[in-house]
This record gives C-alpha cells, sequence and structure tokens, in this order.
C-alpha cells in the first residue's frame, strides 16, 4: 500500500517512522514539511479524513510554535487563520504525518502505526 508521510528528514522520529513502514513493505511517497508544505487545501483534506481536531496538527512542542506564543493564540484564532498558519511554516506541524487519502497518524507511536499501518 501506497502512504503519504509528510516529514522533516532531520527529525529521528521521522526516520525512525518512516523505517517502520518500509519494513511493513508499505510504498512511501515522503514530503519534507520545510521544503514543500503543503497547501492549505491538502491539509483541510488531511484534517477531514481524520479523526483528530485541527489543534492536533500543530507541533506544540516545537521552538516556532513557543516563539509565536501559539498556546496562547490559538484558541482565539479563527479555524481559517489557524489554516492559514499551519501552512506558512513546515515546521508548525505535527510530524511525522502519515495518511492514506482515508487514514490519518500523527507522530510515531508504534501502537498506533501497529493499528493503522501493519499488514494494511
Amino acid at each position: 500500500m501506497k502512504v503519504t508521510i509528510y516529514e522533516y528528514p532531520k527529525c529521528g522520529t521521522c526516520r525512525k517512522a518512516k523505517k517502520w513502514l518500509e519494513e511493513q513493505g508499505h510504498e512511501v511517497e515522503a514530503i519534507d514539511l520545510v521544503k514543500n508544505t503543503p497547501s492549505k487545501e491538502t491539509v483541510q483534506s488531511i484534517v477531514a479524513s481524520s479523526e483528530f481536531p485541527l489543534k492536533r496538527f500543530f507541533n506544540t512542542s516545537g521552538n516556532k510554535y513557543k516563539e509565536l506564543n501559539l498556546k496562547e493564540k490559538l484558541p482565539t484564532m479563527t479555524e481559517e487563520e489557524q489554516y492559514d498558519l499551519l501552512v506558512s511554516d513546515g515546521m508548525l506541524m505535527k510530524r511525522p504525518l502519515v495518511t492514506d487519502g482515508k487514514k490519518v497518524t500523527l507522530g510515531f507511536k508504534e501502537s498506533d502505526f501497529e493499528e493503522n499501518w501493519k499488514n494494511a
């Protein structure tokens, strides 16, 4: 099965997730979140096909998130503003983000990957 992984190539967790997927026999399309930040439409589509709220797609442990004080600002922003902000800088996105167009996982937790991507 083909899956798309939105990653930051220097991120160890992203590399681990990609390796895990490849070991399970998945054809992996890797997209660098920083060099090729997905479009607003793409992110909206991914969010819609997931079970996660939009705020879960933000990398809350990242420096950029902290610099912009988004913990305080996000709750007062409209959904439209949140999408615009999220696609303005790939470093704001939670990673790795993996999707096959139907399912979505955020981050790399082996149990989540087992549940969603094992023998898929």
